[in-house]
């Protein structure tokens, strides 16, 4: 059975950081992109930031880029996500998904990650 657990949220001032995990269980961790995705109340679950197979290559949307950083270790079976300076506008529930991929890309898409974890709350005050 497939688990992904995000952890590390919580309230944050802006100018501090703020590290999430995403720790997964039941799959071949190197075999999978990971993404993060961010869900504010009454909108819909925008991308953040995705990494590939082996970290290599990782993308950021331009709301967070410069402030935010992915990264991952296979061994351990986890994702991180690094926010720095938040801003209110970070505010929302940060989910983390998988998606199995042959090529040592990342993934934009949310509808194309099979697996997701059930959240984690950041809110991000000023």
């Amino acid at each position: 059975q497939v688990q992904l657990v995000e952890s590390g949220g919580g309230l944050v001032q802006s100018g501090a950081s703020l590290r999430l995990s995403c720790t997964a269980s039941g799959l071949a961790f190197g075999n999978y992109v990971i993404g993060w995705f961010r869900q504010a109340p009454g909108t819909e679950r925008d991308f953040v930031a995705s990494i590939s197979r082996s970290g290599k290559n990782v993308y950021y949307s331009e709301d967070v880029k410069g402030r935010f950083t992915i990264s991952r270790d296979n061994a351990k079976m986890t994702a991180f996500l690094q926010m720095d300076n938040p801003k209110p506008e970070d505010t929302a529930v940060y989910y983390c998904g998988a998606v199995e991929k042959s090529v040592d890309r990342t993934t934009v898409t949310a509808q194309l990650y099979g697996y997701w974890g059930r959240g984690t709350e950041v809110t991000a005050s000023t």
